[in-house]
């Protein structure tokens, strides 16, 4: 049926469809750009996840790109850099870079998939004002063309085949689409047809996204703003499931923050802007406390004084969801006030494979490692081997929090259970753990704490403790006992580019204690 309408919407725009000379209601892209990457764009290069491709006309056939770095480049959320510079040469750069693509026939098979479209027409219409309206009529009229006979095409192509967050980019676009073309009227009813079943499947009652990635949350928050801020301008009725849904995710997204209004590091995210996020928060309109806890995906946030302990405590997403999932069950981050002491490493550049395996696996994370093998089995499209018993009890008394959880994500290789304890005291400043194997057979271990960039770290002379040195000049110790306390070299893929880091490793043998205590204590 999927192909049916596909080869029907294709041959009404053969045939010639209704085309109107301009979107009949204005369609607002609401998120800031860069004015630095406008500039590179019009110097003919564009810049994504740490990533520098040229971008000039002729030069959309290539399709050796990763697929995050096609489907950014195909989308033309970019346009909103070119925006951000305001120029002339942005408008004409902006112009030519459509027509380019527009006559382009050797696109690549991404560029046409649901989500990129939706992106697309997103994109072009939320930009309309800046690069069209100044344009000449062919180009006006090319362009209205092409955005109907694609708008045609995504609705023939619902529901999107993907079932994670893109296929909210996916309605949003065809919803764009309907708001400035109201002369085709089935463009509406058709994306609403799918908007309340993904928001049913995809949000969870706490508010959370069902890929368990913040970044994707963050992803799925902005598109649904969206498409209530399209459907207000429309006048058109909301799914009744909209407006909960957006309230619980803005409540959500506060608790996988930082104090420095970043995003925790699980699942393939990066900080981010913290200005993107506030702006997302206030687009959501009105949103509660950080919550302590979020359930449904098993992230817990730990907080008291200055410092905040975030722990990822739940099984990763199943099999379909599980494109950003990575291998970190029970890792955990602590900053404290806004300086970021423990972290995960982050997410990958856009075009590097090898990057992206190697920071999905368990060794990338602040947790134990057993036998160099990571919790999960890394693959291509998600994972294979997984933890599925993730247990969590958790308790708080007087401002101090203590959790304990396990998981078996090694249960089929070694026998063996990974339990973590932690304990954040009233005053934030003395973080206690304590990480134990328990298995058939004692196992070789483990155990990393990944230090932000920003930290040094330098062993005392007895050998079981580090000193990190934050840049305000706070001091914090690394004590522990039952292994082999070390500083080696690490990586920092959270921020816009890699940087050189460190990190704290505690080593175990088979012969030695299969349990490790150690506290992270403020100096001074």
């Amino acid at each position: 049926m999927r192909g049916a309408r596909q080869w029907m919407a294709k041959l009404v725009s053969l045939r010639g469809a209704s085309v109107p000379d301009a979107p009949s209601l204005p369609v607002r892209d609401p998120w800031p750009g860069e004015p630095a990457r406008g500039a590179r764009i019009i110097k003919g290069e564009i810049e994504y996840l740490g990533v520098v491709r040229p971008l000039r006309p002729g030069g959309f056939t290539s399709g050796d790109a990763s697929a995050p770095m096609l489907a950014h480049i195909h989308g033309f959320s970019w346009l909103r850099d070119l925006r951000a510079l305001g120029t002339d040469a942005a408008r004409s750069r902006a112009r030519a870079l459509i027509e380019d693509w527009i006559d382009t026939e050797a696109l690549p098979s991404l560029a046409a998939s649901p989500p990129v479209t939706g992106a697309r027409l997103a994109a072009w219409l939320g930009h309309y004002d800046f690069f069209a309206a100044s344009a000449d009529d062919d180009f006006r009229q090319m362009l209205m063309a092409k955005l109907v006979a694609d708008a045609r095409l995504l609705a023939a192509s619902l529901p999107a085949e993907v079932r994670d967050g893109r296929a909210f980019t996916a309605i949003k676009g065809l919803i764009a689409a309907s708001v400035a073309l109201p002369e085709h009227a089935a463009f509406l009813p058709r994306a609403l047809r799918f908007l309340a079943p993904e928001i049913e499947r995809q949000i969870l009652p706490d508010g959370a996204h069902v890929e368990r990635s913040p970044a994707a949350h963050l992803a799925a928050l902005q598109d649904l703003t969206e498409i209530r801020a399209l459907l207000q301008v429309a006048r058109a009725e909301q799914p009744a499931q909209l407006p909960g849904a957006i309230e619980r995710m803005a409540v959500a997204l506060r608790a996988l923050r930082h104090g420095d209004g970043g995003l925790t590091l699980f699942n393939g995210t990066r900080e981010d802007w913290p200005n993107l996020i506030d702006l997302v928060l206030s687009q959501a309109g009105r949103t509660g406390r950080s919550p302590a806890s979020l359930a449904y995906p098993g992230f817990h946030r730990l907080a008291a004084g200055k410092s905040v302990a975030i722990v990822d405590a739940g099984p990763p997403p199943a099999a379909g969801l599980d494109r950003n999932a990575h291998a970190g069950t029970l890792s955990f981050e602590f900053s404290a006030g806004r300086e970021r002491l423990i972290v995960n490493c982050g997410a990958a550049p856009a075009s590097a494979t090898d990057w992206r395996d190697a920071l999905r696996a368990t060794a990338a994370h602040s947790t134990m490692v057993i036998a160099d093998v990571s919790s999960a089995e890394i693959r291509p499209d998600g994972l294979g081997r997984r933890p599925v018993a993730v247990e969590l009890q958790r308790q708080e008394a007087n401002g101090a929090h203590w959790l304990e959880a396990s998981h078996d994500g090694w249960k089929k290789l070694f026998g063996a259970v990974h339990r973590r304890r932690l304990y954040l005291a009233e005053s934030g400043e003395d973080l206690r753990g304590e990480d134990s194997i328990e298995a058939d057979e004692p196992q070789p271990f483990t155990l990393r704490f990944h230090l932000h960039p920003n930290v040094t770290a330098s062993l005392q002379q007895d050998g079981e403790a580090a000193l990190l040195r934050l840049p305000s000049g706070q001091g914090w110790r690394l004590r522990a006992g039952g292994a082999v306390l070390s500083v080696e070299e690490s990586i920092y893929f959270g921020g816009t580019e890699p940087r050189r880091a460190e990190q704290i490793v505690l080593t175990g043998q088979p012969d030695g204690p299969q349990q490790v205590k150690w506290a992270i204590t403020k100096m001074g």
